[in-house]
């Protein structure tokens, strides 16, 4: 089976290996791997990578659309070879990492428990930042262990979803969270299924990018999502901007929308990367490359701290505690106004 997941990067270098790894062992067969502007040396990474036969590199270096820069890349691979050919698509970011429940963790396991489904939405599990203050090269996922809730009620975001589709000719185009241009005479065969192994209403073959918040979404998969990492971190990716709009910094808002640590999740340990993860590294050019991306996080980290900007981030980020999950009650008073928003037309 052909599984095939895409990925936009920038000044990633420092996690991707990581990424690769785990994403190997799940059970992605191809990788097509965008870069755009990187001065770490991602893009000389993902060209080893290439080189190796392990991932398919684009550069992305623009001009871009006025959509993005991830739907700039996505437009690009609509007529590759490696989409034309893969048979199921996931597309994710280098902070998303698949976390399957069911057999063995991989995504054979997933489609044998879900053989019906064309598409599966993989729900976000929120992992926050914890308190951890200084950035280190270990891996992500043994890092931040402390997440959100099962059960969200606010924000709609932590509900957020990614989709692993099979590539049959229902949607053409790639999309952030879901395929996007749905073929209209093939969208009523269209099977949808959630995370927790439901068969979802039709509105999802559609339009939605998240999944019913106020109940569990993980029983079968989950997307392990880690937004924040350490605060050194984050304010690098503060630089960087956000994913879609990359010319608005990120502050506090995304940070607080984002740092549920109430939970602890280790569920991911249990899928061993540790072998693909040995393998890359023992060619000694991606460990070179690896370790320069490393160093460059560190003193972006340091020239960032000589802007009142930034230091004023990391400063509001040292004060600011984990963030509480809403009860029901008060997600509901919310989720009433934004209802009547919704009704009236308005954001």
């Amino acid at each position: 089976m052909n599984f095939l997941a895409v990925l936009t990067v920038r000044n990633e270098g420092a996690f991707l290996l990581e990424w690769l790894a785990h994403h190997r062992a799940v059970g992605f067969t191809d990788f097509l791997i965008f870069s755009n502007d990187c001065q770490d040396g991602t893009d000389a990474m993902l060209d080893r990578l290439d080189t190796l036969g392990i991932v398919t590199h684009k550069r992305n270096d623009g001009p871009h659309d006025k959509g993005g820069i991830q739907f700039t890349a996505y437009k690009a691979a609509e007529g590759l070879p490696i989409v034309r050919r893969a048979i199921w698509i996931l597309t994710l970011d280098v902070d998303e990492f698949v976390n399957i429940h069911v057999g063995d963790r991989t995504l054979p396991a997933l489609l044998a428990a879900l053989p019906e489904a064309t598409a599966i939405t993989l729900t976000w599990r929120l992992f926050g930042n914890a308190g951890v203050v200084h950035y280190a090269d270990q891996p992500v996922t043994r890092q931040f262990t402390r997440a959100a809730p099962v059960v969200m009620h606010w924000p709609w975001r932590s509900a957020m979803f990614k989709t692993l589709y099979r590539n049959d000719g229902t949607y053409r185009k790639l999309g952030v969270h879901r395929p996007r241009n749905p073929d209209p005479d093939r969208l009523a065969d269209a099977r949808w299924f959630d995370g927790e192994g439901r068969e979802l209403e039709e509105k999802f073959r559609t339009g939605r990018i998240f999944s019913t918040y106020g109940r569990s979404n993980y029983a079968l998969a989950q997307i392990n999502h880690y937004p924040l990492g350490a605060m050194e971190s984050y304010v690098v990716k503060a630089d960087r901007g956000r994913a879609v709009h990359s010319d608005h910094m990120l502050d506090l808002d995304y940070w607080v929308e984002r740092n549920f640590c109430t939970d602890a999740d280790t569920t991911i340990h249990a899928l061993d990367s540790a072998l693909h993860l040995d393998a890359l590294m023992a060619d000694p050019e991606l460990a070179r490359l690896h370790a320069e991306a490393v160093a460059w996080r560190r003193a972006r980290f340091d020239a960032l701290m000589l802007l009142e900007p930034y230091r004023a981030l990391m400063g509001r980020l040292l004060m600011t505690p984990p963030t509480q999950p809403l009860p029901a009650n008060a997600a509901r008073f919310l989720i009433q106004y934004a209802n009547r928003a919704r009704a009236a037309g308005a954001q």
